[in-house]
């Protein structure tokens, strides 16, 4: 699916735009004019931990449950912990921050390597990611099955070269193969947005 077709929520589309039409994330950098898309902002990063900021809209989280888009090896540990009736509990740091429901459904299907299993990176990133960006290397393929996964909650800490995010109480699991799966749920979690703006 082209991700001019994947319904966009409102907050996402208030985004600043690369050439093509993509809508870059709050936590991207950019470097002459352009965003850098396999890249993390320590700034912006920051400073989305601190003011409870999607890392894809920018917009505040309100308190309760928050989402991230996980890759094969993270999706597979929940997957095992659930079949096996055990908590799953997220005990290695990510550099990559939560968001909110919607803005995550959107960012699986429209980020080409988080979409497809046979995507491969474009540009490797490069910087103090140390162990964290070890599989963000040009060429790399996302492979497996990933998954949009919430959690109660998350814990952060911000250091002089890395922001990390450590999330906690499992509170629903998605997995995908192909993230096109989630259209449906996209389209309903839209609609309750909707319908809630309405309400205000």
């Amino acid at each position: 699916m082209r991700f001019e077709q994947v319904p966009m929520p409102d907050e996402v589309g208030e985004r600043p735009r690369d050439d093509r039409g993509y809508p870059v994330p709050a936590i991207t950098p950019w470097q002459d004019g352009q965003p850098q898309f396999a890249l993390t902002d320590h700034g912006r990063s920051a400073d989305c931990a601190l003011e409870r900021r999607c890392s894809v809209c920018g917009g505040f989280m309100p308190r309760g449950p928050v989402w991230r888009v996980v890759g094969p090896a993270e999706s597979a540990a929940i997957a095992e912990a659930l079949a096996a009736g055990r908590p799953y509990r997220n005990l290695a740091p990510t550099m990559e921050g939560p968001g909110h429901r919607a803005c995550m459904l959107y960012a699986s299907m429209v980020c080409p390597y988080l979409a497809r299993p046979n995507a491969r990176r474009r540009v490797t990133a490069d910087g103090a990611g140390g162990g964290l960006t070890a599989a963000a290397v040009r060429g790399a393929a996302r492979g497996g099955t990933g998954a949009v996964v919430g959690f109660g909650d998350y814990e952060y800490a911000v250091t002089e070269t890395r922001v990390l995010f450590r999330f906690l109480d499992l509170v629903e699991f998605r997995p995908h193969e192909s993230a096109d799966e989630h259209l449906p749920e996209l389209r309903a979690e839209l609609a309750r947005g909707s319908a809630s703006d309405q309400g205000r």
